[in-house]
């Protein structure tokens, strides 16, 4: 199983303060899956930033993005994931956020996309620590099972 994790910050990429949420993922998906390989970068904001990186993870099963899907003008990471993939997946983002509703009513402001590209899925998850690793927490348990059914084995 080979995941990629785009942290998507200007203030993460110019150095002004650290990536936590990207390592919070990491780490939620390095103890599920151990022998998973995990890949990881932290880009700037905008379309085609984000685009490039998810190009450079092409061989991934799984891309998590974190960060970018507010509503602030700069969050503009589902804009770069929609014209990446090639085909939605509405089940997973709906379940990204109806859970999230579970803890927060400030996830009504999330705008996270959920799709694929081939056979490979990708997620964008919020980019505070706490919402990031909520939402690897429950995407984890799917990863196996995605797998195998964009792979043809069905279920």
């Amino acid at each position: 199983m080979k995941i990629a994790v785009i942290t998507v910050s200007d203030r993460a990429s110019s150095g002004v303060y650290k990536d936590a949420s990207g390592p919070a993922i990491v780490e939620i998906i390095a103890e599920r899956w151990p022998e998973a390989s995990i890949e990881t970068e932290v880009v700037p904001d905008g379309i085609d930033s984000v685009t490039v990186a998810l190009d450079r993870h092409a061989d991934a099963d799984w891309i998590l993005t974190t960060g970018g899907t507010g509503p602030s003008p700069l969050d503009r990471t589902p804009e770069a994931t929609v014209a990446y993939c090639d085909r939605e997946m509405p089940g997973l983002a709906e379940f990204c956020r109806s859970r999230s509703l579970e803890e927060t009513p400030n996830a009504v402001f999330s705008r996270g996309f959920a799709g694929m590209k081939g056979s490979q899925y990708i997620v964008n998850c919020p980019g505070s620590v706490k919402a990031a690793a909520f939402h690897a927490r429950i995407l984890v348990t799917l990863f196996e099972h995605g797998i195998e059914m964009a792979r043809g084995k069905g279920h």
